[in-house]
């Protein structure tokens, strides 16, 4: 069976993700843990969705629609932390 997620929402939590890397930057998004330096923090994920959230216009987004969008903004912030940890060199 094929399930429909709603997209908007992921737009939002993509543009909300997008907009608090270029205010904050990508250390934001870390555990402030001297043996896991570059483990993201669950809490700040959880805040842009609840961000893009608010945002839209409509009522509360579904649950599918909910974990889709946690998915892609954790890819995009996994695929940064490896991009720095590249350029860092670890």
């Amino acid at each position: 069976m094929a399930q429909i997620i709603d997209l908007a929402l992921v737009a939002e939590s993509r543009k909300t993700l997008h907009q608090l890397l270029e205010e904050r930057g990508i250390a934001y998004f870390l555990r402030r843990d001297a043996r896991r330096p570059f483990q993201l923090e669950p809490k700040k994920v959880e805040q842009v969705l609840r961000t893009a959230a608010r945002r839209r216009e409509r009522g509360k987004p579904h649950l599918r629609a909910v974990e889709h969008a946690r998915t892609e903004v954790r890819r995009e912030l996994i695929r940064r932390v490896v991009a720095e940890m590249l350029q860092t060199g670890l």
